[in-house]
């Protein structure tokens, strides 16, 4: 019983309170800041070990923290799937070059594509909260550029853009052309096969 007034215990239980009733995944900046000097990290690996073999399970996407459904209950879970309009095949090839090759301009995701980008391709994607514009290049013109946010990562379910498939996997799904080249950026060196 003297467990329940252990300071780790405690702390354990002020994060798990924190997350659950969040919204929105929250940083671990954000968590240290809540429970002051003791280290963070230690107490959400705690934490995530404990509801490893629940029905929900304690998640980091891009460096935020979030409980989520199990993954194995998902398809049980699931009643009734609120469809909203398919993204359009320019929508797609857009995020998917926007994930790649970030920090991108509209220039370079139309030189990409080889067709030209309307202004509503990128503002679904916005609306949708997994693009947003990023810095200004420091070139003539200072175009911005876009960048996926956390929102990209955590709805795909990825932890870092490391996790994005690479060219052998997309393959193996029959997502690629073997023939087809894949176009790079000016200075960007091409993919490796």
């Amino acid at each position: 019983m003297s467990d329940l007034f252990n300071a780790d215990t405690q702390l354990v239980r002020l994060l798990e309170a924190i997350l659950f009733a969040s919204a929105d995944p929250v940083t671990e900046e954000a968590l240290q800041a809540r429970i002051g000097p003791t280290p963070v990290r230690p107490l959400l690996l705690q934490l995530e070990n404990l509801y490893r073999h629940r029905g929900v399970n304690l998640v980091a996407s891009g460096g935020r923290w979030a409980f989520r459904t199990a993954p194995d209950l998902g398809d049980q879970l699931r009643t009734a799937v609120e469809v909203s309009a398919k993204l359009s095949r320019a929508a797609v090839e857009t995020l998917a070059i926007v994930a790649y090759h970030q920090p991108v301009t509209r220039a370079e995701i139309e030189a990409i594509r080889a067709v030209a980008t309307s202004k509503g391709t990128l503002d679904i994607l916005m609306e949708a909260g997994w693009i947003r514009p990023g810095r200004r290049r420091e070139t003539p013109g200072r175009p911005l550029t876009w960048v996926t946010t956390p929102h990209f990562l955590d709805h795909f379910g990825l932890e870092t853009l490391r996790d994005l498939p690479g060219v052998d996997d997309l393959r193996a799904a029959g997502l690629l052309d073997k023939s087809a080249a894949l176009p790079t950026l000016p200075g960007l060196e091409p993919a490796s096969e």
